[in-house]
Formats: structure tokens, sequence, C-alpha cells
């Protein structure tokens, strides 16, 4: 399935090996990593195509699925639940009616409650429905996508601080890491954002460019790994975490400009929670990204300017005794089935010499 702008398999959890060693190495063999163009295997030679939707029924009444991201690194032989997945996300409840983990309601709409696995937080998606099947086809258009599918609401609750234990997980909305004023967040997804002037960019340079720059990639790696331990994530070396955003004033009518590192590549377009992350940060009182943000008022729906066009997302902030607390947060996405069949993994996993 098409979850957002990235792409990845979606498996009911009873399909894959309980043991956490046995499935990992199974979806290793399946995606074809290690091997930068995953040839033998379904992935897409990138990140944001080498993911993993785990998914499975729950009876508690919390919600109705659980959903396990799983990032399976392209060129090292590494599996990682790190970090929740906001994009496949968008995926999780059609996917979820499409095997009957949830039964489907009558009329036009399924609201399907999820229960992110990886660092908690619960989303709560509302899909289009047909004949009681979930309906694909639509008229919302989202950047990095081609064409338009139908919308898809996810609404958070919960995330703040879901990996790093608090939004601020230093207390600070501003730091200094490596000689660098940044802040570190976490409103679903860890990010570390920094002035892209500050690195010597201007924050508008396509994505080919910045991989291209590598006194660059060697200062954000640095940052990250310095940040890791400051955001309650311990040795992030081996890691998908922290992610890095450089931000600037906006360019095309947001409200902020950035440019993310995932945390090795530039990301084609922004993360969901990503996203999320961000433009809680362009609302606080100081910080690197509300220092460059255009904005009116202090709240509301902030519009993310990335490589590929924009992300709107909304998140409602307020300051109680100096201390900002996110109400909510919510996005649109939309998501799309792709195929449906079986998968055939080569037999034994090379690891190489």
């Amino acid at each position: 399935m098409r979850g957002g702008t990235s792409k990845g398999l979606y498996f009911v959890a009873d399909d894959l090996p309980a043991d956490p060693a046995a499935r990992d190495e199974l979806l290793l063999r399946i995606m074809g990593s290690p091997d930068a163009r995953q040839i033998d295997g379904m992935g897409g030679a990138h990140p944001l195509t080498s993911k993993v939707a785990v998914v499975s029924s729950r009876t508690d009444g919390a919600a109705d699925v659980d959903y396990h991201f799983l990032q399976v690194v392209v060129d090292e032989a590494v599996v990682t639940d790190r970090q929740n997945c906001g994009n496949l996300l968008a995926g999780v409840g059609p996917f979820a009616l499409e095997r009957g983990l949830v039964a489907a309601p009558d009329g036009d709409t399924a609201v399907v409650h999820i229960h992110m696995v990886n660092a908690g937080g619960l989303a709560t998606a509302t899909v289009p429905l047909s004949g009681g099947r979930p309906d694909y086809g639509g008229t919302t258009a989202i950047s990095g996508v081609p064409g338009t599918a139908a919308a898809i609401r996810l609404d958070f609750e919960g995330i703040a601080g879901s990996s790093c234990g608090a939004l601020l997980p230093t207390g600070n909305a501003v730091d200094e890491v490596c000689g660098l004023a940044v802040t570190l967040i976490d409103n679903g997804m860890p990010v570390v954002i920094l002035r892209a002037a500050d690195v010597g960019i201007t924050g508008y340079e396509d994505c080919a460019e910045l991989e291209a720059h590598d006194a660059l990639r060697g200062t954000l790696e640095r940052l990250r790994l310095e940040a890791g331990p400051r955001m309650n994530l311990g040795d992030v070396a081996a890691t998908t975490v922290p992610k890095l955003t450089m931000v600037a004033p906006p360019a095309a009518g947001g409200v902020i400009a950035t440019r993310t590192f995932i945390p090795h590549r530039c990301h084609d377009a922004i993360g969901v929670l990503g996203a999320v992350s961000v433009a809680t940060a362009a609302l606080l009182p100081e910080g690197p990204a509300a220092e460059v943000a255009d904005r009116d008022g202090d709240g509301g729906a902030v519009t993310v300017e990335h490589p590929t066009g924009s992300f709107e997302a909304a998140v409602d902030l307020r300051i109680e005794d100096g201390v900002p607390v996110v109400e909510r947060a919510g996005i649109i996405r939309t998501a799309r089935k792709l195929m449906d069949g079986t998968v055939f993994p080569r037999d034994t996993l090379s690891r190489g010499p």
C-alpha cells in the first residue's frame, strides 16, 4: 500500500513469525536488504519505500487494532522499530478493514482507533467507505503523490513525548548542541530543529544538492549523535532517530520551509509525525522554528513547506505555567491499495563477505 508519501508492505501479525529476530530476518529477505538497489526483493531502494506495517486486532476496548511500524534499512541488515511512521499509518485503517480486523459499519465512513505500538499514543483514522469497503478514490491531493485520492483524517492523542518522555525532553525550547541553537522536540517524532542559515544553506536547496554536501552531512550526524542522549534516546549511532530538520522562512505562502534528513538521506517531502513536531515547534514562544515562521496567532493550522510541496498540520498548543502543552494534533493524508498477493523471499539472507 501507499500510505501518504511512503510505500510499504502491510502484514497481519499472525502471518509473520512471533519471534522478533525471526520476523526481522524474514523481512530483510522479503525486502532484499542489505543491497543499495534491493534488487532481489520488494524494497524500493530508499528508506521511504522500505517500510513495513504489522497490524493486529485488539479486544480490550482501548483501540481497535495495534500498529507496529518497522523500518527496514536499505543497505544494512537492520530492522528497527525505534520510531513511529505517520505516513504508513494512513493505510492502517483501510488495511484493517480489508483484512476484516475491523468490521465495516453501515454508512460512508469508518472510524478506526489505532494503538501505535512503537512509542505509544492513539490515532483515530476516519476512512471513506463504498459498499462496505475502503474507498480509495477521491479529490484530495497531497504534495509528493501524483493525482488525487480519498481523504483519510488522522487525529492523534498522547503522542507528545511518546519517544523522549516529554514534548521538550530537555525542558528547554532552545538548547545549544555542537555550537548550534536547536530545538529538541518530540510530538510523535523526535526531531532536532535548527536554522538552515546556521549550517550555511538557504533551506530551499533540492535534496540531491544537500546529499552531495559532505560537510553538511558530517555536521548533521555529529549533531544527531550528541542530541540523541539529551533527548533520552541513548546512543543513536545505529538508529534512524532523531530526524534533523533545517528551517527557513517560507517561500511559497506557507508558515515555514523545511529540509529534513531521515537521518542520512534528505527526505523528498517530510514525514507526517515529523511535520507535526516541526509545526508544534513553530508555535513555541521561542526557538529556531518560531523565529523563522510566518504565522498569525498562536495556534491552528501550520503549513509546512518541503522539497516537493507543502503539508498542513493542525496543532492546538497552550502554555501552562510556562510549559507548552499539546491539546490535539491532526492531519489529512491519503492512501491506496497497490496489490494483494504472495511474496516469495529468498531462502537465506546473505550478509556479504
